[in-house]
């Protein structure tokens, strides 16, 4: 009797077969419009000037070549040199570089956004610009219909958009 007491515990322990049912459907759609963006680096004034057998001019303002402060909101301004060949008929060789730089803007100057498509609509002045005009809505959409027959519509934005769009069904049946 014993014994077929713990047959019975232990058949007890067991549960009744079964299936587990799994299922899921899961649309997605994602639909984004990008801002517009521009970044402006100043670039500063600079002169540089070598040579061999040249010498500065004989006038007392000569110089090799320079720059003269700025202000406030104006750069440095570029002086011209004035440059003589030092012994006549022998060889020389000379290089002048001048580089004007940008004036100082006050914040935020120069950049204009449209305000109904969000575009850049101008740009800073400056010597180095790098400018994005970002997106507009324009004919971006998506439709999505699930569930047995599946439609997935995406409407093609202008430049700076992008539509993604998902469908996902499983179903699992575990034993």
């Amino acid at each position: 009797m014993k014994r077929f007491a713990v047959l019975i515990g232990l058949l007890s322990l067991c549960g009744p077969a079964g299936a587990s049912v799994s299922h899921r459907i899961q649309s997605n759609v994602q639909l984004t419009v990008d801002g517009a963006s521009t970044t402006a680096t100043r670039i500063g004034s600079s002169v540089s000037a070598s040579g061999i057998n040249v010498k500065v001019g004989t006038g007392n303002n000569d110089t090799f070549a320079g720059l003269t402060g700025g202000s406030a909101t104006a750069a440095a301004t570029v002086t011209p040199g004035n440059f003589e060949i030092n012994t006549a008929g022998q060889n020389f060789s000379f290089t002048n570089t001048a580089i004007q730089g940008d004036p100082i803007s006050t914040l935020a100057a120069g950049v204009a956004v449209n305000a109904t498509s969000g575009q850049a609509a101008s740009l800073p002045a400056y010597g180095q610009v790098t400018s994005f005009a970002g997106g507009s809505k324009g004919s971006l959409g998506a439709t999505l219909t699930s569930v047995g027959g599946g439609t997935l519509t995406i409407s093609a934005g202008n430049s700076g958009t992008t539509s993604i769009g998902q469908f996902t069904s499983t179903l699992e049946i575990n034993r």
